[in-house]
């Protein structure tokens, strides 16, 4: 088990908060005993939130990878010909790194501001997001859209256009709350629906 990089400073600072309670203690109980305690809460609660797993799934030929833990909270199209939309709302206990659905090519990221709405909410389709565009093999695409909720609004993407990535591999975390949508063409056979917990790298989301 590791952690998400911008997670090890929080870590390291919770427990340095609590290190410090634990010396302002030998002078102030009352005032190094509360110290310790949010010190190491806040240690605990970031190394949980910022978990990230190994994912050593092997998938075949022709299987599209979930690119993040949740539940599935819808699966239609959404407007525009062609391409069907898979939602997954990420709560505060579910690992918030994103991965990548194919092999291939990243063809483009594009970073957009907006609300901050809830991210469960239908609204929250027009909440600040980054659409992370991949080009696979036999001209099959795939775009990732990381949005963010009302808690914090903060985006990580680790890849960049031009970059190859592997399935599985991880392209980016949301912070505390959030929601991921994929973009599939209609093709595609969709293996998953509405109320369906799913994980990153492991649940198989569809078929070529």
């Amino acid at each position: 088990m590791g952690f998400a990089p911008a997670g090890i400073k929080l870590i390291i600072g919770g427990v340095a908060a609590a290190a410090l309670g634990g010396v302002l203690t030998l002078w102030s109980r009352n005032f190094g005993v509360p110290v310790l305690f949010l010190g190491l809460v806040f240690a605990a609660f970031s190394a949980y939130f910022f978990r990230d797993p190994e994912r050593d799934r092997v998938f075949a030929p022709g299987e599209i990878a979930c690119p993040a833990d949740g539940t599935v909270m819808s699966v239609k199209n959404e407007g525009k010909p062609g391409v069907t939309v898979v939602r997954i709302f990420l709560s505060v206990l579910n690992v918030h790194v994103q991965r990548a659905p194919i092999e291939g090519k990243i063809t483009a990221t594009k970073y957009t501001k907006g609300k901050f709405a809830i991210a469960y909410k239908p609204e929250a389709a027009d909440n600040e997001r980054n659409l992370i565009s991949i080009a696979g093999e036999y001209g099959r695409t795939v775009d990732i859209e990381q949005i963010t909720g009302s808690i914090a609004r903060r985006i990580a993407c680790y890849v960049k256009e031009g970059d190859s990535v592997k399935i599985g591999e991880r392209v980016g975390m949301i912070y505390f709350g959030s929601q991921v949508a994929v973009y599939l063409p209609e093709s595609a056979r969709i293996l998953v629906k509405p109320g369906d917990k799913v994980a990153g790298s492991e649940t198989v989301l569809g078929l070529w």
